[in-house]
């Protein structure tokens, strides 16, 4: 029995070094049920995004207005009902998912750019120059996203791009902050003293050995990151200042709903039960990839 419980030992421990770390979080992943379904709907999600262009044309489907069908309720010919302008809100819906889910990666993609070279360089050298980049941090910190993002557009002006930088901008010190907290306890470690005997420089260390091994908390931020970047950008269109008009983008469409929701409750519902399941879907994958991320469930 001893040498069967040895052998099913070495046998475990041998499998486990055979599987890859991608292959290993994903084995921890699978055992979440709500992880699995959020990342089912996000698939679809990003699905619609890429080829929602390709079934409605823009200018006939989505701008184009048909005033004797304005406020049909919703039906079999218009699943969703139509506008104050007779159009369809499932096309409007739909299509609104590629400006949303666009606007949340690039505003992301932006974000981990500065925040992370802020992060990955404080965390690194440290002293005066980490004091310097908090610093500069907590001032962004201090203001209110919403706020910022206001600011911001009202000086560089309304369109899709400056809505990606602004928000970018907004949650960099989110990044670098996160960036930096994983950075110190590898800055530290054996190979990385090793790499410098060697004569590695320091560009080299932080990106080919410091941040390959600080990435885990990262990927997680930024999952949850689109989340935030999405209701962000809700929040600036529904204010007037984000995706401009006639774009269907989804905080757009609440803000002209909101002056016939008594009687057409369906303009506002819609738009903002696309906003809710998206954004709940990418915060319960990261809530997935962070536990499958964890070392203490790796056995």
């Amino acid at each position: 029995m001893a040498r069967k419980n040895k052998k099913a030992t070495a046998s475990g421990q041998k499998e486990y070094k055979k599987r890859s770390l991608a292959a290993e979080v994903w084995r921890n992943y699978k055992k979440n049920p709500s992880a699995m379904i959020a990342l089912v709907l996000v698939v679809i999600i990003v699905f619609v995004a890429i080829f929602a262009q390709f079934f409605y044309d823009f200018k006939k489907d989505i701008v184009k207005q048909h005033v004797k069908e304005k406020f049909q309720k919703p039906s079999a010919e218009h699943w969703f009902g139509t506008d104050n302008y007779g159009r369809d809100v499932f096309t409007r819906v739909i299509y609104g998912t590629k400006y949303s889910l666009s606007v949340g990666v690039v505003a992301v993609a932006i974000s981990c750019i500065v925040g992370v070279s802020l992060g990955l360089v404080a965390g690194y050298y440290g002293g005066v120059i980490e004091d310097l980049i908090l610093r500069f941090c907590e001032v962004f910190t201090g203001i209110p996203s919403i706020l910022m993002g206001v600011a911001l557009m009202t000086a560089f002006g309304q369109s899709i791009g400056v809505l990606m930088l602004a928000i970018g901008l907004v949650y960099s010190p989110m990044y670098c902050r996160t960036t930096r907290a994983a950075v110190l306890p590898v800055r530290d470690q054996e190979y990385i003293e090793a790499a410098r005997v060697a004569g590695v420089g320091d560009l080299g260390i932080m990106f080919n050995h410091v941040l390959p091994n600080a990435l885990s908390p990262i990927i997680v931020q930024v999952t949850m990151g689109i989340a935030s970047a999405i209701l962000c950008a809700s929040g600036l269109s529904f204010l007037g200042l984000g995706v401009p008009i006639p774009m269907p983008e989804w905080g757009a469409m609440l803000s002209e709903g909101r002056e016939f929701m008594r009687d057409y409750m369906y303009l506002t519902i819609f738009p903002g039960l696309a906003i809710m399941i998206t954004v709940l879907s990418f915060n319960l994958m990261g809530d997935g990839l962070r536990d499958a991320l964890d070392p203490k469930l790796k056995q």
